[in-house]
Order: C-alpha cells, then structure tokens, then sequence
C-alpha cells in the first residue's frame, strides 16, 4: 500500500519545480519549433505556387497536431493519475522527443513525393500525444508540489516555461537568421531546431526520473481510492469537465492568435519581413513570460477570478481594435507595443489556467479532469486558430471575421470566469 510521505522540504520543493519546468520548456520548444520554422519548411513539404497556401497546409498539419492532443490527454492524463505523475512527465517527453528527431531526418517533397508530408504528419501527430498528456502533468505536478501560501506563483511557471519554450524556438530561428545565408537556412538549416530538440528531449528524460513524487498522489494511490477514467470524469464531474472546456476556449485561441499566428500576421498582412516579424514576436513573448509570475502571485494575494474575469472582458471590448490596428501598421516599435499589450491582457488568463484547473478536481482523477477537456478546447480552438485566419483571408478574403471570432469566443469564456467559484478560495489541493 502506498501511503502519504510528509511534505517536501524547501528545498527538495524548489528543486521538483525546476525540475519539471525545464522539462516543460524543452516539450514546448518542440512543439512550437514547427510553428517558428513554418515559413522555411513549408516550401519543402508543402510546395505551392501561392506562399499562403504553404502556409495553410502546413499550419493545417499544425491543426492535426491539436486534433490528437484529446486522445493524449485522455490516455496519458489516465495514466498519470494511476502510475503517477512523474511517470507521465516521462512517457510524454519520450514521444516529443521522437517527433522531433523524425522531422529533423524526414526528406522532402522533392525526393520522396507524398511521403514526405505524411513523415510530417506522422511525427506532429506523436508530438500531439505527447503535448496533450503534458499539459495535464505538468499543471497538476506543480500545483501539487506547490506549497498553499504560494501556489499561484508557483504554478504560473508552467507559463514561464511553455513561453520560454516558444521564446527559445523564436531564439534559434534569429540566431540562424543571424548566422546562415538566406539560402542556407531555406534549404537546410530549418531542419537544425528540430535535433537541437529531440537531443534536448533526451537529456530531460532523465532528469524527470529524478523528480519526486507529489504528496497528492501518494494519498490518492492508497487502495481503496476510486480509479481515474474517462467515463468516470464524465459521471462524477460533468460540470467541472464543461467549465474547463468553456475557460480554455477563448483564452487558448487568444493565446495562440496573439503569440503562433501573429509572426505570420506581421507577415502576411502588416507586411514586415521575416526577420523583423521573429524580433516583434521575440520581444513581446519575452515580455508576457515575465508578466506571468507577477500575475500568479497576484493572484495568491487577490484570487483567481478577478484576473481572469479581467482578461474575459479586456479581451472582448480589445481584440478587434488590436488586429484592425494591427493590419495597417508598418512601424515595428509600434508593432510591439501593440502585440506585448494584447500578450498582457492574455497573462489574466495563462499565468493560472493550469493551476484553476487542478484546484477543481481531486486528486485521484485530476490529471485526467485538467487534460483531457482542456485538449479537447484546444483541438477546437487553439490548434484551428492560425488556418482559419489564413483561410479568411486566402480563401474568403474577409481577414476581419478573423478578429470577430477571437472576439465572440472570449466573450463566451468571460460568462464562465464571471460566474465560476474562485478556486483559490474553494480549491481541492488538500495537501500544502
């Protein structure tokens, strides 16, 4: 029988959350390496004689990734409830790292036809799996690691790190800009990040077998305790399970229209070049990862649903302003202004969205329940964002429907984070 060991000390504590942040950071430089690099693969994979539809079969491959993030979540959120978390840390960064090594080899369209596209397919898809178990262990293990006083600071690291993880993504694609010839970097040196990763990946496998294990899962782990599963998700926490789905909703598509599309916004529509467009996107993502700490610790001190709500409404009343401005704007301190602004609104959201969804489950199922419909809203919204805003404007021409959708979703998320209980206040994180 597993039974409860006493809380971590300090520091074993600090050493837990850096442990799985770094290896949370190398997971979503893996994972966002695609969408950085999408502008110099997608001629290899995805030749076309019109640039943005490149970009949209590339960025719909890019979709499919978040299609398959549900069945990760379901699977390797079921597992971490019952192996533990660690152990789910680890399985998720072993199918990361496979998908990037795949990339990194795959040969293009140009050599082996229809095949090369589906080795792209194939590989996003593992990343998918993986990305859709990590969220859900990550932001359970360290809420949980997390001492009570401080858990919002804390947890707003998985933040920190998803960030850094495109931030560094973004990093190596001005260094390569920096170092390779235009050419060099078109041809081959878009394939450079995607090893850096999957070398990455391996060296994090190991640290996270280091990690210990979280005081919640020890008690849950007690025979007797009920067993995670999907049906039983569904049967005992249908209401938690919708509210999760309907709080990721707008905040994953702001996120991801302010941060993955908006390098190719500058782009596409704003017209900077490539280089300029990674500096913008560079700059503001630096600037949004250090404001999620000092949101998660706001959040210690106020709640979490004044932060959120804060966020539902901003996001609403701003987003079109935000691209309309956006879209005629050609000077690039103006640019950055813009984009770290709309990014600040988003923090409301990102620095306790994981940590908001564990406090709403207990602990025996509580990977599963912050995964799984969290994975589900992002295959919907998140993983859809970027090809919709290119098919507006390629294939409908109305870019500005765009700028309504991301809009209206965000108006929907708001009802629930004005109406929801503030889970600080009513969290299910027993142990401190």
């Amino acid at each position: 029988m597993v039974t409860s060991e006493a809380p971590p000390r300090p520091a074993h504590r600090l050493r837990s959350i850096f442990g799985g942040s770094a290896g949370n950071l190398v997971e979503w430089y893996d994972w966002y390496a695609y969408a950085a690099f999408t502008l110099y693969f997608a001629p290899h994979f995805f030749p076309s004689s019109n640039p943005t539809m490149e970009l949209l079969k590339s960025s719909l491959v890019f979709a499919a990734g978040f299609a398959i993030r549900p069945v990760g979540g379901w699977l390797m959120g079921v597992y971490s409830d019952r192996h533990g978390r660690k152990a789910g840390l680890v399985l998720s960064v072993t199918l990361m790292c496979a998908g990037s090594l795949l990339i990194a080899v795959a040969p293009d369209y140009a050599a082996i036809g229809w095949a090369a596209p589906a080795l792209v397919v194939i590989a996003r898809l593992m990343q998918g799996l993986s990305v859709g178990g990590e969220y859900g262990a990550s932001a359970t293990y360290l809420s949980e690691i997390a001492g009570r006083k401080h858990r919002g600071f804390w947890a707003s690291f998985q933040y920190v790190t998803l960030v850094g993880g495109q931030l560094v993504a973004l990093c190596v694609l001005l260094l390569l800009q920096a170092w390779l010839s235009k050419t060099a970097l078109a041809e081959w040196g878009w394939r450079i990040p995607f090893a850096i990763g999957g070398v990455l990946a391996v060296a994090v496998y190991f640290l996270r077998r280091g990690l210990i294990e979280s005081e919640s899962y020890l008690n849950a782990s007690r025979e007797g305790m009920p067993r995670s599963g999907f049906v039983r998700l569904l049967r005992e926490h249908p209401r938690e399970t919708v509210t999760v789905m309907l709080l990721t909703a707008g905040g994953t598509l702001a996120f991801y229209a302010y941060s993955i599309y908006m390098q190719k916004f500058l782009v596409d529509t704003s017209g900077f070049s490539k280089e300029v467009a990674s500096q913008i996107s560079a700059g503001t993502l630096l600037v949004f990862m250090c404001m999620q700490p000092l949101v998660g610790a706001l959040s210690d001190r106020i709640g979490r649903k004044p932060l959120m709500a804060g966020f539902g409404v901003l996001g609403t009343l701003l987003t079109y302003p935000i691209f309309s401005t956006l879209a005629v704007t050609h000077d690039a301190t103006t640019a950055f202004l813009i984009v770290a602004g709309a990014l600040v609104i988003t923090s409301g959201y990102s620095a306790i969205s994981g940590l908001v969804k564990a406090e709403m489950f207990p602990a025996h199922i509580r990977t599963l329940g912050v995964a799984l419909p969290y994975a589900v809203a992002n295959a919907i919204f998140g993983g859809t964002a970027e090809p919709l805003a290119l098919w507006f404007k390629a294939g409908l021409h109305v870019p500005q429907a765009f700028y309504w959708y991301v809009t209206g979703t965000i108006a929907v998320s708001s009802v629930v984070y004005l109406t929801m209980r503030d889970t600080k206040a009513n969290s299910l994180i027993l142990e401190d």
